[in-house]
């Protein structure tokens, strides 16, 4: 690892200087599938059908098992790389390198995936819907944070449009000819909010207007919702969503305009950590100079595509600490942390935890059945 070191600094800065919006990340596609390559690595690119998405393979010619790291490279609007996704492409690249020198000692295979648009249309829930996982033991990735701490779960989420169909008339001279579909809209919000002293305490349901009409005295023929619902499992979710939709389509029933119901994002599973995998990285942590105290335990947070991925194959999702000034993410705070030296020096630890984990995962039988049967288990 510590001779990549260098190599990974300037991909990791590069990527981060040139910041590209989900599905749009073909710069860092390539930096990361070229690197690969040069140690290697099998690299096919546009898999499932997303240009900038990709599965590297290095085959030790041995049986033996399919450890995988995930990376992450797409940067957010007007802030850049203020997720660290600098940060976790470069891991799951020097993860990956790292351990496929010593699989010829070992056997079995190590993958590493190129996974675009986690902020908005993840690829991993392409990549799990279509089998890309199913062939795994484990999936690892890491994310940045200003501590460490432990895998935890995550929210499942629904992104949802509520599109409102009205009638335009003068909003003074003839208001009675027009159907108003902001005031569907806001009727909607009204609806939702009396709804949430009747959920559980771990549903979330957020939502802004991105279209709401053109001007005060015409009555909008046209208005949009888009809201985020989101709780602890999928099944959740979907009881939730039922109950959202409805206030939407008692709105338009309200107002005599016409709805449309759609999802404009991909659905994420909640993430389930695989807790032997987990305790795993944990040691690694350990074994590298982590104190023990400095780790934090598992706790949910909001919503990622690697949710998807843990329901089909064993799969943590911890953080490592990039900062040791507290730091919000999707800030310009966070972005300058992923783009510092000590951010750096925080995600190289990762990396080699999450590699230390994929070499036990190799050489110890014993761990490789106890996450298999915890697999099993919480599946059932």
């Amino acid at each position: 690892m510590d001779e990549l070191k260098n190599r990974m600094y300037e991909i990791s800065q590069y990527i981060g200087n040139n910041p590209e919006l989900g599905n749009e990340e073909f710069k860092a596609c390539e930096i990361l599938s070229e690197t690969l390559r040069e140690h290697d690595f099998k690299v096919n690119t546009n898999i499932v059908g997303q240009p900038t998405a990709f599965e590297a393979v290095y085959e030790s010619g041995r049986p033996g098992p399919n450890v995988a790291f995930m990376s992450e490279y797409d940067a957010l609007p007007e802030i850049g790389h203020a997720c660290g996704h600098n940060l976790i492409g470069t891991m799951g690249a020097a993860a990956g390198i790292a351990l496929s020198k010593f699989i010829h000692e070992t056997g079995g295979k190590v993958f590493v995936y190129g996974t675009p648009a986690e902020e908005t249309r993840g690829a991993k829930v392409t990549m799990a819907e279509e089998g890309v996982f199913d062939h795994l033991d484990v999936a690892i990735m890491s994310h940045p944070s200003s501590c460490y701490r432990e895998s935890g779960s995550s929210l499942a989420m629904d992104a949802i449009e509520f599109a409102f169909t009205g009638k335009t008339a003068h909003a003074a001279a003839a208001p009675e000819e027009g159907i108003n579909a902001l005031d569907a809209v806001i009727q909607t919000f009204n609806s939702i909010n009396a709804l949430r002293q009747h959920v559980t305490s771990d549903v979330r349901i957020h939502g802004v207007i991105p279209e709401g009409g053109k001007a005060a005295n015409v009555v909008p023929d046209y208005a949009a919702a888009h809201f985020y619902v989101r709780a602890s499992t999928r099944s959740a979710v979907n009881k939730v969503v039922e109950k959202v939709n409805n206030c939407a389509k008692g709105a338009a029933l309200a107002t005599g305009a016409e709805l449309s119901i759609s999802n404009y994002e991909f659905s994420y599973d909640n993430m389930v950590t695989n807790e032997p995998l987990s305790k795993t990285f944990t040691e690694s942590l350990v074994s590298l100079g982590v104190d023990r105290d400095e780790i934090k335990e598992k706790k949910g947070g909001g919503s990622l595509d690697m949710g998807n991925v843990s329901h089909k194959v064993p799969s943590i999702h911890p953080y490592v600490k990039i900062s040791d000034t507290p730091i919000i993410g999707h800030t310009r705070e966070f972005r300058d942390a992923a783009l510092s030296k000590e951010g750096f020096e925080g995600m190289f630890i990762g990396a080699k935890a999450m590699a230390l984990t994929g070499l036990k995962v190799l050489t110890d039988r014993s761990l490789l059945d106890s996450i298999k049967n915890e697999f099993e288990n919480t599946k059932k």
